[in-house]
């Protein structure tokens, strides 16, 4: 990371408060049901995590790995999907994702997904770039809107670095 300069965009506060936010929504929207909730590695753990605390319903969790980046500041446009051998057939998903950047990558695990028969899927996502969009994907909770930056912190990464960072931080350099 030495190689770009950073400055802070989303403090952890606001990051706090909006994570609230969107587990209250899921808490009162899935409260007769329970969700699997299918965090996407590397880049939710943090978001993840800090959302199932909040969430005040029983829930199951499950991940999975569906890569689009490397060790890039851009998409590859390439997306590759790992996942355990998880029934979720018949079962209520609810996809945790860091950022939603080009929509190409959810794209694909949606299409993954649909084959396994499940009741619903809905995306969860900490950050959106509207204006990066090449698939429309439908997004039922959003953490926050940017615009086409590149960001850092609270899971996110650059070459696997700043995934711990409290905060999320912007290249500016």
């Amino acid at each position: 990371m030495a190689d770009f300069i950073f400055e802070k965009y989303i403090s952890k506060e606001e990051i706090d408060k909006r994570v609230k936010e969107i587990a209250t929504n899921i808490s009162n929207d899935y409260k007769d049901k329970e969700p699997v909730i299918l965090l996407t590695l590397k880049g939710a753990i943090i978001f993840g995590a800090d959302l199932m605390r909040e969430i005040t319903i029983p829930l199951k969790v499950e991940t999975i790995i569906a890569k689009s980046y490397g060790n890039n500041i851009q998409t590859s446009g390439a997306v590759n999907i790992l996942q355990n051998q998880v029934d979720f057939k018949n079962k209520d998903i609810i996809i945790i994702e860091d950022i939603v950047d080009t929509g190409l990558t959810m794209k694909k695990l949606l299409e993954h997904l649909k084959k396994e028969e499940a009741c619903s899927i809905e995306i969860c996502t900490l950050l959106y770039k509207p204006d990066n969009i090449v698939e429309k994907v439908d997004i039922k909770y959003c953490g926050f809107s940017i615009k086409p930056l590149f960001v850092v912190g609270y899971g996110l990464d650059y070459a696997e670095y700043g995934r711990n960072l409290k905060d999320i931080y912007i290249k500016i350099k």
